[in-house]
């Protein structure tokens, strides 16, 4: 039975990788052509709205899966179906009512959320706001076949819903674009943005469909287990609103601390930069910038993620058994995949940050390349802390990574000021506090880990390793990308040498210095065949 329960976990946790995975690859691939459509200011205040967007979300629906999932689950553990049929009810009454109240502030309220450096994006925030009231019945559905340890529906959606989004982005921006073309810029920039959030409002609605059409072909079983419900105590219906509330709002509260700080350095950065007479024309096409870095480094920190979050609760199980010695083993073992990810990416990023973000937005100044230099420190910095919130929630200390991030938040928003007040960084200003807040919180959690935890991080295996295999990789990347560009001129057949070339010498390197075992080979992308390429090298 464990094993099989074991079986169940990975299978469902590689769906939401995956799904995961193809979601941000599809999402990266269409802001490519979606920038040259709108141009800089226009995308500026696309990726502006979405950003606000998403904090919304957070406060109106971000916990709703987890919540109906774990409530659920209780449920259903005791075959107590009737029950579970009423905390999904309620879980829509409660996100209808949530949902509409934040939908209904982010229709009205842009005046207050967005500032008068970047009023464009007013339009494409009030496009976001259908979406809202949308995404929590969606994630409410979610929730409802994750409880029944079904993760397919989840995963297929999240496909569906990015596919959706990249397909209407790119459709309505240019409809819009070319209705609007006789106005004056400003409103073309501002309905072309309006035009591209439309997009994101698809493909949830998409998404939503699909999940109401599973949920109907499930209908005939899920009425028959209720029927022969004898077990079922039927809750009071505030009782169960009580109980989604007490554990919907920690969650939120700490999604909004965690992530908050994007919004409040966008806003900070187009309303300080704006008060000090900046033209608003050069603070949108800078926050365009930013817009590219931010998309390319969300590629390698989804990677990097996935795989130790499904770890986290390994980690609990084993806490709760006190059985620290396997705990830390378990951690151990997250931070490598973290690391033999995240430091290869972090190099190679810097090393051909130019290239890469012209390949996939034309329309960059340079500035997003040098942006990606100063900031992509920040992929090994998040895949840090990642780990060590995962690890300090998973053994029931939640408060402490939140307590953590509130103090990075502070610092983060110090050092913005000043910059912004002190210096002409401009953009930059919004890189350099993203690595104060990240280094401070990696900082906080390493103390909070040695204290509940003894733990110590394994700098050998999972940083030193990976860091010295990459030194070779980014020497390759670098000289056979620009040697070929100089003969060829071609930017995407020298990256795509230069890449791939690069890949094989990280992978080699790392074989020899590193010297894995046959576990750690299991664990590796890959690891089947670069098992057999060890054996062949003269260390193995």
């Amino acid at each position: 039975m464990g094993k099989k329960n074991d079986n169940t976990l990975v299978k469902n946790a590689s769906f939401l990788m995956v799904a995961a995975l193809i979601s941000k690859i599809i999402g990266m691939l269409y802001k490519s052509p979606l920038s040259t459509t709108l141009g800089n200011n226009s995308y500026a205040m696309f990726n502006y709205a979405q950003n606000v967007y998403f904090i919304l979300l957070m406060i109106s629906s971000f916990s709703i899966p987890q919540a109906v999932s774990k409530i659920m689950a209780e449920k259903i553990a005791f075959r107590r179906y009737r029950d579970a049929q009423k905390v999904f009810h309620c879980a829509l009454i409660y996100v209808v009512i949530v949902g509409g109240i934040v939908a209904l502030f982010c229709f009205f309220g842009g005046s207050i959320l967005v500032p008068d450096s970047m009023s464009g994006a007013r339009l494409a925030l009030r496009m976001l706001a259908p979406t809202i009231f949308m995404s929590g019945i969606l994630g409410v559905f979610r929730g409802y076949f994750q409880a029944y340890r079904n993760m397919m529906p989840t995963s297929i959606s999240q496909i569906v819903e990015q596919i959706f989004v990249a397909t209407f982005a790119l459709l309505m921006s240019s409809v819009m674009l070319k209705h609007f073309s006789g106005e004056k810029e400003a409103v073309v920039q501002s309905w072309g943005a309006a035009g591209a959030t439309m997009g994101t409002g698809a493909g949830v609605l998409a998404a939503l469909v699909f999940m109401v059409l599973v949920y109907r072909l499930n209908q005939r079983v899920i009425r028959k287990k209720i029927k022969y419900d004898e077990v079922s105590v039927d809750e009071d219906s505030a009782d169960v609103m009580k109980n989604i509330i007490l554990i919907v709002m920690p969650i939120v509260l700490s999604a909004f601390i965690y992530n908050v700080n994007g919004f409040i350095n966008s806003y900070m950065y187009s309303g300080i930069l704006g008060a000090r007479g900046q033209d608003h024309d050069m603070i949108q096409s800078m926050y365009a910038e930013y817009g590219y870095y931010m998309t390319l480094i969300n590629i390698p920190l989804t990677l990097a993620s996935t795989a130790p979050t499904s770890m986290i609760p390994e980690v609990s199980a084993q806490y709760a058994r006190r059985d620290m010695a396997s705990a830390r083993d378990k951690i151990d073992r997250a931070t490598w995949i973290s690391m033999f990810i995240s430091i290869p990416c972090t190099v190679g990023l810097a090393v051909l940050s130019g290239p890469i973000t012209r390949l996939l937005f034309p329309r960059t100044t340079g500035v997003a390349g040098e942006l990606m230099i100063l900031g992509v420190i920040t992929i090994i910095l998040n895949g840090n802390s990642n780990i060590s919130n995962g690890v300090l929630q998973g053994i029931g200390k939640p408060n402490i990574p939140m307590r953590n991030a509130a103090i990075a938040l502070v610092a983060d928003v110090i050092v913005m000021a000043v910059l912004l007040l002190l210096t002409d960084l401009g953009v930059y200003t919004i890189v350099i506090s993203m690595i104060v807040y990240a280094v401070v919180m990696c900082l906080l959690n390493e103390i909070s880990m040695k204290k509940y935890m003894r733990y110590q991080n394994p700098w050998k295996m999972a940083y030193i390793n990976p860091l010295l295999a990459s030194v070779p990789m980014a020497v390759v990347a670098g000289g056979v990308y620009y040697g070929l560009y100089a003969l060829l001129h071609s930017n995407i057949i020298c990256l795509g040498i230069a890449v791939i070339l690069a890949a094989i010498v990280y992978f080699m390197v790392y074989l020899i210095v590193s010297k894995p075992t046959d576990e750690d080979f299991a664990m590796m992308p890959g690891g089947a065949y670069l098992k057999k390429i060890y054996r062949k090298l003269p260390v193995g």
